[in-house]
């Protein structure tokens, strides 16, 4: 006979003489999730020595973060289905194996073409991982030690990028960047070895996985993520001459968006379908029943989205525009992770004197004003005191919002969804860091073309040296790089000079505008936040713990 879900869960736990579960399970689910975040806050610091390593353009870890994102959010779903079938825990441990050997080959890459296959493995692989860490949660925890327990979790990926970016950063300084990658291997070793001390939860054998409902969910993921990630080379409306293929002069970057989000809206069609003929969707349509889980989703998707978007800036300005070294990126970049690894932890000190709408508004607008600080204030020296504090402004409202909308959506349903709510948090922290670096990386380089066209055409230099600065895909690049190609033409010394002036003033002024634009989505954010619960977490906690003891 099956076991339900709440009763196999309850079956897990097992508390200590005063009702409370030990913390070594919590340990294994944090490390877990230290294995897989770790990867994706490695890429971006270590851009630099990457780049050169592999002879990629600087933009190319973006693409890498794309890949690993669109196959987690691709393939979330199936792998709740998945630890339903065979159980959570051999699902996480065979999950972190294959993640460890594509850390493996990322660490052995010589080219870009075998990073970006690298991390389509760890994608698919942490797509079924992620489900499986809410969900052992949930199995060994109650009450306020699994409130605790979640926003431990929702913090991870914070703490995680905080200590990475110094790790990596010096490593990639002093030795190379590929030792990050080995340290994640060594760090999966500990965790398989770790995991055997989780009781292992009982298989659902009358479980069933929608195949048509993982279609229509991937290719519609897939599609808004291929298509958004392109629009700059493919061109946002006519075709350019790097797109694939074109309708009628038409770019197919804009097209494959409108088909995903076609196809986004057949998949929760086709879920209600197959719920209103009794059969189980690929992700429980009570997850998303109210106008206040909906929004939060909106919500998670701008939060994740601005927080990668911020994150692959200030890497790209510190290594590429200034040529400072990985170590010195980390540095740079610390007091935005810090603080929101801090407000990740301490913010759910405030869930008892205020409602998530008034938290959510107060954060993104938060994330506005720092913005336009940063904006307004960066230079040549990155360590003034103005940009740190508008990095710490804008590290607080990120940390505040991953870990309220995080309980928002777990408190909103039973935990007998927990698996579904775990999959529902993958599409969206993953699908908006795809398109939050993505959206940081097309921002950053169109307003660098605007700002160099127009330059140029002004400066009265050679035709040819425009052509050079330009190229034929306009990126960044440092200046010894453009020194070197500029060498190659038949300008003069003094030409060159301020071909490189013309290049340094549109870096800076694309970033600057990068943040502005950054700001502004923040803002529009608002208006999700303010259709979020009014209630106060823990009350809805308590309303639904009671509602499953009587189930």
């Amino acid at each position: 006979m099956m076991t339900p879900p709440d009763q196999a869960a309850d079956s897990v736990v097992t508390g200590s003489r005063d009702g409370r579960a030990p913390w070594l399970p919590l340990v294994v689910i944090v490390l877990a999730q230290l294995q897989m975040a770790i990867n994706i806050s490695a890429l971006p610091v270590s851009l630099g020595p990457l780049s050169e390593d592999l002879g990629a353009p600087a933009t190319a870890a973006a693409t890498a973060l794309l890949l690993y994102s669109m196959f987690v959010a691709a393939f979330v779903m199936l792998g709740a289905k998945i630890g339903k079938l065979i159980g959570e825990r051999l699902v996480m441990q065979v999950s972190l194996v294959i993640h460890a050997l594509a850390m493996a080959m990322m660490a052995t890459a010589t080219n870009a073409g075998a990073m970006n296959i690298a991390q389509s493995i760890a994608g698919a692989a942490a797509a079924a991982a992620v489900p499986t860490l809410v969900v052992l949660i949930a199995a060994n925890y109650r009450g306020r030690q699994q409130k605790t327990a979640l926003g431990v979790l929702a913090g991870i990926p914070a703490v995680a990028s905080a200590v990475t970016f110094l790790i990596a950063g010096f490593l990639a300084t002093t030795l190379s960047w590929r030792y990050s990658y080995w340290l994640i291997v060594a760090l999966a070793v500990a965790v398989l070895i770790l995991s055997f001390r989780l009781a292992p939860i009982p298989r659902q054998p009358g479980t069933r996985v929608d195949l048509f409902g993982v279609v229509l969910s991937a290719a519609a993921v897939a599609l808004i993520l291929l298509g958004f990630n392109n629009l700059q080379t493919w061109g946002l409306l006519v075709a350019d001459s790097a797109a694939p293929f074109s309708l009628l002069g038409l770019s197919p970057a804009p097209i494959l968006i409108l088909l995903g989000v076609l196809l986004g809206q057949a998949f929760f069609a086709w879920s209600n379908r197959r719920v209103a003929a009794g059969g189980e969707p690929l992700l429980a349509v009570e997850v998303l029943d109210s106008r206040e889980e909906r929004n939060a989703v909106v919500a998670f998707l701008a939060a994740g989205s601005l927080g990668l978007a911020v994150g692959f800036l200030i890497p790209l300005y510190v290594q590429i525009i200034q040529g400072r070294t990985p170590l010195f990126s980390a540095v740079a970049i610390l007091p935005y992770t810090a603080a929101i690894a801090v407000a990740g932890v301490l913010s759910v000190r405030l869930y008892d004197r205020f409602a998530p709408r008034i938290l959510g508004v107060a954060s993104f607008l938060l994330i506005a004003i720092g913005l336009v600080v940063v904006a307004f204030t960066v230079g040549d020296d990155w360590s003034t005191v103005t940009v740190i504090m508008g990095l710490i402004l804008v590290g607080v409202g990120e940390g505040t919002l991953l870990t309220l909308l995080f309980n928002v959506l777990v408190s909103a349903s039973p935990k007998r969804f927990a698996g579904d709510v775990a999959a529902l948090r993958g599409v969206a922290n993953n699908v908006s860091n795809a398109l939050g670096a993505a959206f940081a990386s097309v921002v950053a380089v169109g307003l660098l073309s605007v700002f160099l066209a127009s330059a140029f055409d002004q400066s009265g230099l050679p035709p040819e040296l425009s052509h050079r600065v330009l190229f034929d895909e306009v990126d960044f690049v440092t200046n010894e790089e453009l020194r070197g190609v500029l060498g190659a033409t038949s300008g003069t010394r003094d030409q060159v000079a301020t071909a490189i002036a013309i290049n340094e003033d549109a870096r800076l002024r694309a970033l600057r505008g990068a943040f502005l634009v950054v700001a502004g989505i923040s803002l529009l954010s608002i208006f999700p936040a303010a259709r979020l619960p009014k209630y106060r977490p823990d009350e809805l906690s308590a309303a639904d713990m009671m509602g499953d003891e009587e189930t």
